[in-house]
């Protein structure tokens, strides 16, 4: 037995040495033609497993080598894909996101703005004959396409196709909601996380956006605005039921919009709201209302703690000690004081201030973020 561990332990640290060597070939010496190392001669088993050991980023550089190494890796890899995949319409990215980092992998590119020099790298794309270069900087792929919309869906077809997974994340801006609806369109299970954000150039979104992005958009757990609304704007009707809800311009939300949420995650900055719709809204969480709570925080410029606590300071227990919390959607903060309150079921949260006017609503017990 110690033999065959030793021998294991030997045979993992050669595999793990030997897919190094393949990323850096791959990567680092822009990507083509294939190593010189005969890898698609290996015996199927050990190539499954050095398939298996290699990174998702490096396996797609792979994969662009030839049919074969297309053929091989969708064929032999049996390994969980442990992350998610992003759109990104902004730049034109698709990419790989897991707990530890966020990887671009292939972005969408005008064919003109290709240097000259670079344009003899060619490989095949969903039957496409493509030009690819390596980002000088950061090392990921970019492809040329005289449509970059065009670009853009063809590369988020190769890679799902590839590892036969759905995209999970899209972040769009105000001329692509399109993407919304084309990624829906294309898979069975919805969408899971939607980032919308206002170009620079165009920093307010119509009412008709946002009522999209609000109401009418599929997306079953997370969404993020990070857009002024019309002045104007209100939005009517019960919020739907959705996982996290992150507003960074957050003037327009009433205290009616906020007793109608039913979220996990609650996020409000440059919020309208004042002391007493915050008092409300506390009345109501503690009389049941938005069950699943975990995290709710508001920006309002100023927070007068016993005006939110008015009428409750029978049910509160000053709490002085430093306590970190963990919010299902990544959100941490340190709670250095705070108000210790009780549900009537037995459901505790702390009601945190701080001196920048943000109010915070942490319940017990947290719950770290699994973003698979």
């Amino acid at each position: 037995m110690t033999f065959l561990f030793s021998l294991f332990r030997l045979l993992s640290w050669i595999i793990s040495v030997f897919f190094q060597t393949i990323k850096s070939l791959l990567v680092l010496n822009r990507l083509l033609p294939p190593p010189p190392f005969p890898i698609f001669r290996v015996p199927y088993l050990p190539l499954a497993r050095i398939i298996d050991f290699m990174e998702p980023e490096a396996l797609v550089s792979l994969s662009l080598c030839s049919r074969k190494s297309h053929s091989v890796i969708k064929t032999q890899r049996r390994a969980p894909f442990n992350g998610r995949i992003r759109v990104s319409w902004p730049h034109r990215d698709v990419m790989f996101y897991s707990v530890k980092n966020l990887t671009r992998v292939l972005r969408a590119a005008n064919y003109s703005y290709f240097p000259k020099s670079e344009r003899s790298n060619y490989v095949k794309m969903n039957g496409q004959n493509v030009p690819v270069i390596v980002h000088p900087l950061d090392g990921f792929l970019v492809s040329g396409w005289e449509n970059i919309t065009e670009g853009l869906e063809t590369i988020t077809d190769y890679v799902t196709n590839l590892f036969n997974i759905d995209i999970s994340e899209v972040f769009v801006s105000d001329d692509s909601f399109k993407m919304i609806e084309w990624v829906n369109s294309r898979q069975t299970t919805p969408l899971k996380k939607i980032v919308y954000m206002a170009m620079a150039w165009s920093p307010c979104s119509s009412e008709d956006e946002m009522n999209y992005i609000l109401r009418d958009c599929r997306c079953s757990s997370e969404i993020r605005i990070h857009s002024k609304a019309p002045s104007s704007f209100r939005f009517s009707g019960n919020f739907r039921r959705i996982d996290c809800l992150d507003i960074s311009n957050s003037e327009w939300v009433t205290i009616d919009n906020l007793l109608t949420m039913d979220e996990i995650d609650i996020h409000l900055d440059n919020a309208s709201l004042s002391n007493s719709d915050l008092n409300v809204f506390l009345k109501h969480w503690l009389s049941g209302g938005c069950p699943r709570l975990k995290l709710f925080c508001a920006r309002i410029g100023s927070v007068d703690i016993f005006r939110v606590l008015a009428g409750l300071r029978h049910n509160v227990v000053r709490v002085e000690n430093r306590r970190d919390y963990n919010s299902p959607f990544g959100h941490q903060w340190t709670l250095w004081d705070g108000y210790d309150i009780q549900r009537a079921d037995g459901v505790t949260a702390t009601v945190h201030y701080e001196p920048v006017g943000a109010l915070v609503i942490a319940v017990w017990p947290e719950t770290t973020h699994n973003y698979n």
